[in-house]
């Protein structure tokens, strides 16, 4: 049997905050693999050979007004893009293409619907959120479920909201985050000699990513230890709100945030810091987390973690063992087990210890490329292909007077 060829879809190619997804692409090795994006984003930081950018065809306006005002045609029909990426797909040989969140998948569905080769899904936490901007989005994800042979998701918690909205339980596969361990070395963690604790969290700041707890727990963590200090990695709408909480709550001195770190200087954050908070929650539109990247990695250097029982956060932190794990929006409780950690030398190199191997068993990158590409050929299986074939062109959806994409 041939390599098997996947192309990865991902509409943007890549936002900062998905490095998962680039290490993901980069990591495989079992399979030949290209992307397919409508725009290249951050190429220096995300470097890749392979990329095809889905072009804006050129507009016919009476075919464009015809699709989209006279059928009714989505909008993968009317820009142009269903045939322009069925040419790219037979040109490459694709034998699957895995599509990154489920609203692309939902924006993807006339094209999955049609063509003759598998497409399987993952989501990712934000895309089984309400989105009131797409219409009908939870019937469209019942359609897309039945369409593809597999769905992804990234931890257990996502699995149970997709049962909800639809998905058989049967065709879902737990595709964990997969950590580069060389990466994130271990770094034994002793209490600071002079009190100046370095309390770290590294997130967007959005909503669901629980900073305002963050910075209300910190204020009452300072209070018995008044060296401590608090460094935020990351940016987001909320920096300005941020802000000015840390100013109401009087830390803001000693709250630092740094914007978005290249990896090396994220890593020499979590080498220098003693305690990693994360107390995610749930939003109104149910936009939850997976497993947070960030938790991942500063486990994997040694860092205990004071979170909150939200989403995946769970499957990754071993309540008592690894950190400790509060309710959502509890800043007191957070603060508490701050304390408890901080107050314990054994105990917070004990953690760190636990929360180290605990990446190397269950989220090591090599084990989870290994379990995707088995996924792959599970659903190119499934789809009743054992051997790679030549595809069949997918059927027109235009009228005669379309234009025909020039062959390449």
């Amino acid at each position: 049997m041939g390599r098997r060829v996947v192309a990865s879809y991902c509409s943007s190619f890549l936002k900062s905050e998905m490095l998962h997804i680039y290490r993901q692409v980069k990591a495989l090795r079992g399979v030949d693999t290209f992307v397919v994006t409508k725009e290249v984003q951050n190429a220096e930081r995300f470097p890749f050979d392979r990329i095809e950018i889905i072009p804006k065809r050129r507009t016919n306006l009476l075919l464009h007004g015809w699709l989209k005002f006279v059928e009714r045609r989505p909008p993968i029909v009317y820009r142009g893009e269903y045939q322009t990426l069925d040419s790219l797909l037979e040109r490459h040989g694709a034998d699957l293409m895995h599509i990154y969140f489920g609203h692309t998948g939902v924006h993807l569905l006339p094209f999955i619907e049609q063509w003759d080769k598998p497409c399987v899904v993952s989501f990712h936490g934000a895309d089984v959120a309400h989105k009131p901007e797409i219409k009908d989005y939870p019937a469209k994800l019942r359609r897309l479920f039945n369409a593809v042979p597999l769905v992804f998701a990234r931890s257990q918690s996502l699995v149970e909201r997709l049962i909800q909205l639809g998905c058989p339980p049967e065709k879902l596969r737990i595709n964990r985050t997969g950590i580069p361990l060389n990466e994130f070395p271990f770094v034994d963690r002793q209490p600071p000699a002079n009190g100046k604790w370095r309390i770290v969290q590294a997130c967007r700041l959005i909503p669901k990513k629980g900073v305002a707890t963050s910075l209300r727990a910190f204020a009452i963590f300072k209070k018995d230890n008044p060296r401590a200090e608090f460094l935020i990695a990351g940016k987001g709408p909320l920096q300005p709100e941020l802000e000015m909480l840390a100013g109401g709550l009087g830390i803001l001195r000693d709250v630092h945030f740094l914007g978005f770190l290249s990896q090396p200087k994220l890593q020499q954050l979590y080498a220098s810091s003693h305690l990693f908070l994360h107390p995610s929650e749930i939003s109104p539109n149910q936009d939850q987390e997976g497993v947070p990247n960030s938790v991942l990695e500063a486990m994997a250097t040694g860092l205990p973690v004071a979170a909150t029982r939200h989403g995946g956060i769970p499957e990754a932190v071993d309540h008592g063992r690894t950190g400790f794990l509060v309710a959502e929006e509890d800043h007191v409780g957070l603060a508490n087990a701050m304390q408890l950690i901080t107050s314990s030398p054994a105990l917070l190199k004990q953690m760190g210890e636990r929360a180290h191997s605990t990446v190397i068993e269950r989220f090591g990158q090599d084990a989870q490329i290994d379990q995707l590409e088995s996924f792959y050929e599970e659903a190119i299986t499934m789809n009743g292909t054992s051997e790679p074939v030549k595809s069949r062109p997918v059927a027109r959806l235009a009228p005669q007077f379309a234009e025909s994409l020039p062959a390449k």
